[in-house]
């Protein structure tokens, strides 16, 4: 499956947004370890950027709780804390059923062609035994709903909460069964998505991310 973690379109981001996207990623993929320091140095040589949209691309970074700032002492991953768990669940618990409704409803054509390939993706896919690619499909599947929102603030809320969640499923990771059952589920909420099915889409939605914390608690 081609499902991408990194979704901006490169050619048409900023030089900002660009690094802001492989950071985040990196960030919440734990690629970038929790506590780890910010390379500015190695990163713009790596990205082929300069100092300043590296600093933008952290500052939103910081807001968004993915890495903290220190006085002095430069820039960190945030450590991923399990007690954050009831909170953030909390929170997806009520966005996620909102975002598969409005997804539902407002899905332009196009937007229903696009979901319709990618549940026909997750079907054909094959990736035995392999996690982490199992995760960042998941990722994109999310993030492909919740452009079909057309909420831009609900749409940044919604990355900016499922990007703290992946971050604890990545903890978890080597210990976690049954992760391709997990992603499976988004092909029939795909399917009451395209079909403009708000209310099964909704249940749908709620299902999972209960699911999700139910599956990290019994490895707590």
């Amino acid at each position: 499956m081609n499902t991408r973690v990194n979704d901006e379109p490169g050619a048409a981001a900023s030089l900002t947004e660009r690094a802001y996207a492989v950071l985040r990623d990196r960030l919440v993929m734990l690629e970038i370890k929790p506590g780890e320091p910010i390379n500015e140095e190695r990163l713009r040589g790596e990205l082929g950027v300069g100092r300043t949209p590296i600093r933008e691309a952290l500052k939103r970074l910081e807001q968004e709780r993915l890495v903290v700032a220190y006085p002095r002492r430069g820039t960190f991953a945030t450590d991923v804390n399990i007690s954050d768990l009831s909170h953030i669940s909390e929170v997806r618990r009520t966005l996620e059923p909102l975002a598969a409704a409005s997804a539902a409803d407002r899905a332009t054509p196009q937007d229903r062609v696009a979901l319709t390939e990618l549940r026909s993706e997750l079907e054909t896919a094959t990736r035995p035994g392999d996690n982490t690619a199992l995760l960042r499909d998941d990722v994109g599947v999310h993030r492909a709903i919740y452009r079909c929102v057309h909420n831009p603030f609900l749409e940044d809320t919604l990355v900016s909460y499922d990007n703290l969640a992946t971050r604890i499923w990545c903890v978890f990771l080597p210990r976690l069964s049954g992760m391709a059952g997990h992603v499976d589920e988004h092909v029939p909420l795909l399917t009451a998505i395209v079909e403009g099915d708000t209310e099964k889409a909704a249940e749908l939605a709620a299902q999972h991310v209960t699911g999700f914390e139910r599956a990290i608690r019994a490895l707590i």
